[in-house]
């Protein structure tokens, strides 16, 4: 079977949108499976819908990539966006052509290509995501390197070759999963303006001229296909040959903070996108935070000790399924300090996309550094409660007894793997946390239940303060993890409802 690429696609007879020709609009730091079914695919419906006209030259982060892959099929690669909306099971296919190329900077050809597009007049957007490692001053870069080893360094290169050729300044659109990653990435550039002590035009340029934008970007990216027979049969299908085929889910939303002027500049709004431009992304990382994850964290650890393995199982319980909206619509929505509205929108996508026919999640790899996560998801959206209502909310209150009950479940040996505990069912699991989580659990594991409640609520470490110091919790935390343990997670969740 031929590889994809515009002609063998003419030919597969699709009769989807596609846009073979338009001047590279976006150079983007970036050519993993997120970058394509997220940033790529909201500039391809911008094409589509919105008369963009543009395309994205890819350029790989790091030595090892997919240049070669990507230039083969001319930028094609088919994105499936698979999940449920509305409570409907969806599953699109959609041939994206807005990338135009993918250059790999550690050939002496392709950095110069780089450095040819960045003095580019097309040229408009810089869009990155490096992974969290990817935005760091590393001092070993020189302005000399060809290219230098960290992203802000070629990204200060790119720049500044742009400003000796008095081109207009650019939007830098940063998706790396750092809290101000455009923040930092433009303190990093600065960084490098210093040390390699490049003009103070430059300098004002850089922080007047282009526009360096924090963003949060939330769409689950399962990624490559590795099932030979689906892979067979939706080439089969599609009638040719994908060696970049991709996955996402079909929820997505890209908040961007700037100025409002860039809603009008950029392409989305006009195309009706979810891509918002608001002043401060702060608000909705900590929507996507409390809900999206504090939803994961709040239920998952009881839903295993009640014999459920995915997130998508539980979905299809009402007892599971009904605690975790309950928790979020009336302890968690209501002390968010955005629209009311908007959050139980959220709120509600929720479901769809734990309820994903597509994604098998997991609950034992969330339950990944609970203790953290319980601290930073859940625990703030509890304490706001209780200062908000003067009493305790019931399900977040019985979830911090279902993480007590996870960690503390019939302890059999602490491994170098982790905290080997025996469920219910009967089968063990292993739990992974800090050493000295897993060491103080371990400490505990012949406590009876008000002991084992004292120790944990009042370790500071743990919590960052004393919570038996919130009134009425410590005993609603001996009665929930007596509950949890005499008749089970499920029924304990249901006494909630």
């Amino acid at each position: 079977m031929e590889t994809l690429n515009y002609e063998v696609l003419e030919k597969s007879g699709y009769q989807g949108y596609i846009l073979k020709d338009a001047p590279e609009k976006v150079l983007q730091f970036g050519e993993g499976n997120f970058l394509r079914a997220f940033v790529d695919y909201w500039f391809d419906v911008s094409n589509e819908k919105a008369g963009w006209n543009g395309k994205c030259c890819l350029v790989q982060p790091i030595a090892p990539g997919l240049a070669k892959l990507m230039n083969a099929q001319q930028g094609l690669y088919t994105l499936y966006l698979r999940g449920r909306q509305n409570g409907e099971k969806v599953d699109r296919k959609r041939v994206i052509s807005s990338v135009s190329r993918c250059l790999n900077p550690y050939e002496k050809a392709d950095y110069d290509a780089m450095m040819e597009l960045a003095v580019s007049d097309a040229l408009e957007y810089i869009v990155s995501n490096t992974t969290e490692a990817g935005i760091v001053y590393d001092p070993a870069c020189r302005q000399g390197d060809c290219p230098p080893s960290s992203f802000p360094a070629k990204l200060t290169q790119v720049l500044y070759a742009r400003w000796k050729a008095g081109k207009p300044g650019v939007v830098v659109l940063s998706c790396e999963l750092i809290d101000n990653n455009g923040k930092e990435l433009l303190k990093c550039v600065n960084q490098y303006i210093d040390q390699w002590q490049l003009e103070a035009d430059f300098r004002a340029w850089v922080n007047g001229d282009c526009t360096f934008c924090s963003t949060l970007v939330d769409r689950i990216v399962p990624g490559r296909i590795r099932d030979p027979e689906e892979i067979a049969r939706l080439e089969a299908e599609n009638g040719y040959h994908d060696e970049l085929i991709d996955v996402g889910e079909i929820f997505g939303v890209w908040n961007i903070e700037g100025p409002d002027w860039l809603a009008d500049k950029l392409p989305f709004k006009a195309a009706g996108l979810n891509c918002p431009v608001v002043p401060d992304v702060t608000p909705y990382k900590k929507r996507k935070v409390r809900i999206l994850n504090g939803a994961h964290t709040g239920f998952v650890l009881g839903a295993y000790l009640a014999g459920f393995d995915i997130v998508r199982d539980c979905m299809h319980d009402d007892t599971i399924r009904g605690f975790m909206n309950k928790m979020l619509l009336e302890e968690v929505v209501p002390i968010l300090p955005l629209d009311q509205e908007d959050c139980r929108r959220f709120a509600a996508a929720v479901e769809d996309r734990f309820n994903n026919p597509f994604v098998n999640h997991e609950l034992m790899s969330i339950s990944l550094n609970s203790t953290s996560k319980w601290r930073a998801r859940n625990m703030p959206s509890f304490l706001e409660y209780v200062e908000k209502n003067g009493s305790l909310p019931v399900c977040l209150t019985m979830s911090f007894a279902a993480y007590l009950a996870f960690y503390s479940c019939d302890i059999q040996a602490l491994t170098d793997k982790g905290l080997v505990c025996r469920r219910p069912a009967g089968n063990e699991y292993t739990i992974s946390d800090d050493r000295w989580v897993l060491e103080f659990y371990n400490a505990h594991k012949d406590d009876d239940v008000p002991a084992l409640v004292h120790a944990v609520m009042t370790n500071e470490q743990m919590w960052g303060q004393d919570l038996t110091r919130v009134e009425g919790f410590e005993a609603a935390t001996v009665r929930n993890l007596e509950t949890i343990r005499t008749r089970g997670a499920k029924a304990a969740f249901a006494s909630c409802l």
